[in-house]
């Protein structure tokens, strides 16, 4: 007897499934099942992978989920029509739409029965309202049910059998069959699957523990009370179902009626047309050959045969409406002010620098189209583009306008199980001591992954001292392992955007974000499966940073940030040095050591930049010999003569994608899209198979091209080896330029950008703090937030100061701030505590206390910080009461005493400000220990910078950004800066300091350090520290 699952839960049912999808689809095989349904919770967000699984594996997919209805309880639902699928999407959107839906969404029996077309209903497991009714004996109730249903669905109703192992379920089956019988309305049997084996039972319960807030040791009616929901095959069902065998052999009757909903056989995106009627092809070839005269001047045959060329193949892919679309958001944007950029390997793309989509003269680099487009090509092209953050919303809002608001909506995201998030909920459930748990999860290490737990116990310092705790983890590392992959948060992508030609009710549900957006519950993995084409419309604070700098510049003269010469000596000079703090893409430590090596001259130095601190080139190893190779210390060799041009700019180091897919072309004569497949199975590891059958295939066409074999198989071992590692050339390119051009503001403008990052933070890689030392450094000037004086922006008074703005004073509101500038310019400057709380009610004690604490009233205030934080409460009291501006007079005032309070000490001042603005405007940390460092011979930074090569220093500082990159050889280099009230230096701390006094970095004592090492310079570099020992300062 054949069996289907039509009542199954995979982990989109947030930690309701214990079993990938995968998994469920391929135990349906392995019993031989025909097909398999997929009924998640309140959502379809997995069907897509579903349905890529069943087309594996062989099997029928069948589309459904399980409902919550308005009371609270189940339906299950199958789609039977592509009628179906779109009401089910329509359903799930109004329970997601309506108020308190995106926790709770419920739905209306209203909305079911106006929808149900197309839709097969079963009615639920013991959460449906049916199986409540039998187990209450409310069987008028639970006929009345039946009746209702039937009228509405017809022969699309089916009462649901569940045994489920739950107390009554063989009486509710009873009753069930006995329904049916006086109804008419047939049985089906299920069994509500929450996981592929029953092994996984453990699993399940500790998931539904962490939904439900408790612990394994703790009873509760929502954990599973045994291990029946899983995957069984027939003879189980046969089992379990004895005496029903028609409910059995009617899963096959419904499997039968259900329709496969995708893959979706057409791309639904929309048809472009101006608003007099043009688009299509002929104004697409229209717009890119005016761009490519505004681009390039004069036409030659290289550039037109070029731009045709891609043209052809954006036409015969049917990505001509595609370009469009873009084209006229960029233009959009434009045409508003709103700074944009293309980037990614769009930029391999001479159509999109002609339509201004990117700025990356692909032509004159030589780049490859085939890097981002081929008809050879499986993957759909992805265009990202970078747009001022500021105003991102200004762009998004216009595609809805433009296309329409049930044709748009947002991507999403789903965060899966990380480390830190495993250990705090999967040990809360299996009830493991909370200190334990917190301790642990502070020092996992961030970027850990849920599977990578047990490993990193045994290595990383700072967890050496849970070793002893391992076997009480041994649950908690297995069950983190086995969900490490699901997901855990649903989100919306940061920039991802589907544009559909018809209604997206007909492929996807939508939910409501926060911002008033819908959101799609695909990822952009999933959009393709479906039809969508997704465009990533970014926000880059660097581009609004560089905005603000231009605005702000209009009264010193204004910057032409276009014209920008891009060959300046004196911006070159300093990106040699490595001063680059501030700078897009150049501002990390790896990137200021390595510009301070290698000397850029040009842009071409600046694109290679980009590239090479990266994962991939550094565990490639292929920065010191790209390095070595371009100071003439190591020779360039070339494996073959046809390498040269193609290898030439980067000194024989495969740095590029690109330069893969020409190495191919050239030597093995392939096909752009064969050499681009190339790239494609060695940059992303795919399995032996794969590159076995690729590497036949290069040997050959290269034999048949005239290469030697033994030169074949050495040149494609040398790209196989580096080419997993290498970096879009064209991606490069696109942010080298915007890398350059923000050097060149911190050159010539420092006060002008460096305003204007901290305007714009979070961005870049620095704290606040960090930017006002190298804005000193630079002579700058920064003066503190002043009541006064300061805006809500940190603003330019001069081109040598920068004055502090309020948007820096943690949970200080731009409302507030607005209203302290709008009185100060109604009524003149505030003359003490008190006139500012009563001209500005806006302001609570919370805002007052936090001006004062940072210095904004010292100005006006004789009274101490402290004093004045005393007095807030009687103030505001007085406020309230309508009796401040009679007590509180200038005549009043000028008779009162003051209280005994003890003044505010400098540690006392530096504390507030650090932890309400993230800089010290009395001083600098190190002020308060510089006496005794001094006593213990302790180094300041300036005089370390200051010594030769070899000399040891012994040196404290804050610690700026500690970070663990990847290596080639996997041992642990941890990179870090120190500053104190000098300057700062970059560290560099290896394995063997880091296994025994190094972890102290990534604890809560590595905010304040002390080390002592070696200074090193390499070939002219700013010094840098050889970390021999560290210590925490308390």
């Amino acid at each position: 007897m054949v069996f289907i699952h039509l009542h199954c839960h995979s982990p989109y049912s947030f930690l309701s499934g214990a079993s990938s999808i995968e998994s469920l689809v391929a135990q349906a095989a392995l019993y031989r099942m025909p097909a398999l349904a997929l009924t998640d919770h309140n959502t379809i967000a997995g069907l897509p992978e579903f349905h890529r699984w069943a087309g594996i594996y062989g099997i029928k997919p069948i589309s459904g989920a399980e409902l919550t209805m308005e009371d609270g309880s189940h339906l299950t639902v199958l789609v039977e029509t592509r009628q179906g699928f779109r009401h089910l999407c329509e359903l799930l959107t109004i329970m997601h739409a309506q108020e308190g839906g995106r926790t709770q969404p419920r739905l209306a029996e209203a909305d079911l029965f106006r929808l149900s077309e197309g839709l097969i209903v079963l009615s639920g497991c013991r959460h449906g309202q049916l199986q409540q009714a039998l187990s209450k004996q409310e069987y008028a109730r639970a006929r009345h049910w039946v009746e209702r249903y039937r009228e509405i669905f017809r022969d699309r109703l089916y009462l649901e059998l569940v045994a489920d192992g739950y107390p009554g379920y063989a009486s509710r089956m009873r009753l069930l069959s006995e329904l049916s019988s006086c109804t008419g309305v047939p049985l089906v049997a299920t069994s509500d699957v929450h996981a592929a084996n029953k092994q996984l039972f453990p699993v399940y319960d500790v998931l539904r523990c962490m939904a439900l807030g408790c612990d394994v040791y703790t009873p509760h009616p929502g954990r599973p009370l045994n291990r029946m929901g899983w995957l069984h095959d027939a003879d189980e069902a046969i089992l379990r179902f004895a005496g029903f065998p028609e409910a059995i052999a009617r899963t096959i009757e419904i499997a039968d009626r259900c329709t496969a909903v995708f893959p979706i056989d057409k791309t639904l995106f929309p048809t472009y047309r101006t608003e007099d009627g043009r688009g299509g092809y002929p104004f697409l070839e229209q717009l890119v050959f005016a761009g490519a005269r505004e681009r390039y001047g004069c036409l030659d045959g290289t550039t037109t045969a070029r731009l045709q060329h891609e043209l052809d193949i954006i036409r015969e892919l049917g990505y001509v409406d595609y370009f469009l679309v873009v084209w006229d958001i960029v233009r959009f944007a434009r045409s508003r002010g709103i700074r944009c950029a293309g980037r990614g390997s769009a930029a391999d793309s001479a159509v999109a620098y002609c339509l201004y989509i990117t700025d990356v003269d692909a032509v004159g680099r030589g780049l490859l189209f085939e890097r981002f487009m081929s008809l050879e090509r499986a993957e759909r092209p992805d265009i990202d583009i970078d747009f001022a953050s500021d105003r991102r919303d200004e762009v998004i809002d216009y595609v809805y306008h433009q296309y329409g608001r049930e044709r748009v909506a947002r991507v999403a995201t789903y965060q899966t199980f990380r480390g830190r998030s495993a250990v705090r909920e999967i040990g809360a459930a299996l009830a493991l001591p909370e200190d334990l748990l917190a301790a642990l999860a502070k020092r996992v290490p961030w970027s850990t992954h849920a599977d990578q737990l047990e490993d990193a116990l045994g290595r990383v310092p700072e967890l050496r001292m849970f070793q002893e705790y391992r076997e009480r983890l041994t649950w908690l590392f297995a069950i983190a392992r086995h969900i490490a992959g699901f997901p855990r948060h649903f989100g919306m992508h940061s920039g991802g955007i589907a544009i559909s030609s018809s209604p997206l009710f007909e492929v996807t549900s939508l939910q409501p974000s926060a911002s008033g957006h819908w959101i799609t519950p695909y990822d952009k993995r999933m959009l393709e499966d479906v039809g969508l084409v997704k465009l990533d419309l970014l926000s880059l604070r660097t581009m609004s940073a560089i905005e603000g700098a231009i605005r702000e510049s209009s009264k010193f003269g204004r910057i032409d940030y276009d014209a920008i010469p891009l060959e300046d000596e004196a911006t070159f000079s300093m990106i040699q040095r490595g001063d680059t703090i501030g700078v897009f893409q150049l501002e990390s430590p790896a990137q200021r050591a390595l510009q301070a090596r290698l000397g850029a001259t040009g842009l071409e130095d600046i694109v290679a930049s980009v590239a090479l601190i990266r994962p991939g080139p550094i565990l490639g190893n292929m920065v010191d010999p790209f390095i070595a190779r371009r100071q003439g210390r190591e020779p360039v060799t070339y494996l073959h003569p046809k390498l040269e041009p193609i290898l030439g700019k980067t000194y024989g180091v495969v740095l590029f994608q690109e330069q893969v897919i020409e190495i191919a072309t050239a030597i093995a004569g392939f096909t752009p899209g064969e050499a681009d497949e190339l790239r494609r199975v060695m940059s992303h590891a795919r399995n032996y198979t794969e590159m076995k059958k690729i590497g036949e295939l290069f040997m050959e066409k290269a034999l048949q091209n005239g290469i030697a074999e033994s030169v074949a198989a050495t040149i494609f071992s040398y790209i196989q080896s580096y080419a997993s590692y290498g970096f879009c050339e064209a991606h490069a390119a696109a942010f080298a330029t915007t890398a350059y051009k923000t050097a060149y503001l911190v050159q010539h403008y420092p006060a002008l950008f460096y305003a204007s990052i901290l305007n714009q933070l979070p961005m870049g890689y620095y704290p606040v703090h960090v930017i006002c030392a190298e804005a000193k450094r630079r002579g700058i000037h920064i003066l503190p937030i002043d009541i006064n004086e300061s805006m809500w922006d940190c603003t330019v008074p001069s081109e040598s100061e920068i004055r502090l703005g309020m948007r820096l004073i943690s949970r200080f509101p731009e409302t507030v701030a607005t209203a302290v500038n709008e009185e100060r310019t109604r009524g003149g400057p505030f003359r003490s505590v008190v006139d500012l709380i009563l001209r500005v009610p806006q302001a609570d004690r919370l805002h007052i206390e936090h001006l004062v604490r940072v210095g904004a009233l010292d100005r006006v205030e004789e009274a101490d910080r402290n004093e004045l934080i005393w007095q807030l409460p009687q103030w505001f009291a007085q406020r309230q009461s309508g009796a401040l501006p009679l007590i509180h007079s200038s005549a009043h005032l000028a008779k009162q005493p003051r209280t005994a309070m003890r003044p505010a000490s400098l540690a006392q001042r530096l504390a507030d400000e650090y932890a309400l603005v993230g800089v010290g405007m009395s001083g600098h940390w190190l002020d308060l220990y510089r006496c005794d460092l001094q006593q213990l011979h302790y180094n300041t930074i300036a005089e370390a910078l200051s010594m030769p090569d070899g000399e040891r220093v012994i040196v404290a500082g804050l610690a700026i950004r500690p970070h663990r990159p990847p290596t080639k050889s996997g041992r642990t280099v941890v990179f870090f800066t120190l500053e104190d009230e000098t300057g700062m230096l970059d560290a560099t701390m290896f394995e063997s300091v880091y296994r025994t006094e190094g972890a102290v970095v990534f604890t809560p004592y590595g905010r304040l350090l002390g080390a002592s090492g070696v200074m090193q310079r390499r070939g002219g570099a700013r010094g840098q520290l050889l970390v021999e020992h560290i210590w925490g300062l308390s």
